[in-house]
């Protein structure tokens, strides 16, 4: 049915109504056995880990899931937010979600010493849960080498060869902020200026999309996250994945002196939680080591919690030793880093 295009303000404003009767329905705010929970990572993958924190606490889970726009949304709602905490992905985010207002600081002892002082923000608004590491995806025909530094990716030999995402994407955005607090704001820039010249076509696509490149030859090392080689080797819905992911290699960058850049999979307590309590119980749960193996080995990351192993796949690729950098030390680089891509015209890829 289609209707005029003057009546589209009314038929608007009637399904915005609508779905926000079916959102307070579902998300009460109201204290109670319930805790709710705004989250970016897929419901599929938090499903085992929270049923085994209702079947421990007796206390339910309401998840709203989104791939975009919830901190927004939490901003908007204000005090009246039915959101108690935020699942969320990268510093940037976590960061972002900070610097937006709605978080509140929160501190247990089961935190302090479950998450190391380098995956948590000083003044409590966030907290790492488990990590990805920004690695080289290598052919397996074509690169003979089994070590690599970030550094090297500016050297000439890999003129033509090197296949990344969008510099302004925040994963490549996190990598680049570490390089500036390692190198200084110089030296990073003539970094990145080479392995700008090094690329063999316009940064483009996911990291899935680069292992796909190297498995067609189009370059023979790419910049990823670890945890997308546990998602291809395992895709059976498109095996073809599976392929890709054979034809390479991972290497640690820096694995034998500061260690690999990491990121985070992590979360923040809402400001206006109106399950506080509830909350608090979830978060220091997720900092425990059964949900960490739990939370890790549903995304094929490394659970932050010393002494947990990783899944025996994200095992079987080799130890990670990652860089004792502060993530908090990288956010705040984020704006300098982002400002550098635009200014070396990464985007544009190695012939502008």
């Amino acid at each position: 049915m289609t209707y005029p295009l003057k009546n589209a303000g009314r038929m608007l404003a009637l399904l915005i109504g609508s779905l926000g009767a079916a959102y307070t329905s579902t998300f009460p705010a109201v204290a109670g056995d319930t805790v709710n929970i705004y989250s970016y990572r897929q419901p599929g993958l938090l499903k085992p880990l929270l049923d085994d924190f209702t079947a421990k606490t007796g206390i339910k889970t309401k998840v709203l899931f989104a791939k975009k726009g919830l901190d927004q949304r939490i901003a908007s709602e204000g005090r009246n937010s039915p959101a108690d905490v935020l699942l969320t992905v990268d510093i940037g985010r976590l960061d972002a979600a900070k610097a937006l207002g709605i978080t509140q600081p929160y501190s247990s002892d089961g935190l302090a010493a479950n998450i190391p002082a380098q995956f948590r923000d000083p003044d409590g608004n966030w907290f790492g849960l488990t990590t990805r590491a920004r690695i080289i995806y290598a052919s397996k025909e074509r690169v003979q080498q089994d070590t690599i530094t970030y550094e090297e990716l500016s050297d000439p030999k890999w003129k033509g060869r090197i296949c990344t995402r969008s510099g302004q994407h925040v994963y490549s955005v996190g990598l680049f902020a570490s390089m500036i607090a390692h190198l200084g704001t110089e030296k990073a820039e003539t970094w990145l200026t080479g392995l700008k010249n090094n690329l063999a076509r316009k940064p483009t696509g996911n990291d899935r999309a680069q292992v796909k490149a190297i498995y067609a030859g189009e370059c023979d090392i790419a910049l990823g996250n670890t945890y997308y080689m546990g998602k291809m080797l395992t895709n059976e819905k498109e095996p073809e994945q599976k392929e890709w992911a054979a034809s390479v290699k991972l290497i640690f960058p820096n694995a034998e002196d500061r260690g690999t850049h990491v990121n985070l999979s992590g979360v923040v307590m809402a400001k206006h939680a109106p399950n506080l309590e509830n909350a608090k119980k979830l978060i220091d749960f997720l900092a425990g080591e059964d949900a960490q193996k739990l939370y890790g080995a549903a995304n094929f990351e490394y659970p932050l919690k010393p002494g947990v192993a990783p899944d025996p796949l994200v095992a079987s690729w080799g130890s990670l030793n990652p860089d004792t950098l502060p993530l908090a030390d990288i956010a705040k680089l984020r704006k300098a880093a982002s400002e550098m891509v635009d200014r070396v015209g990464f985007d544009q890829g190695p012939d502008a």
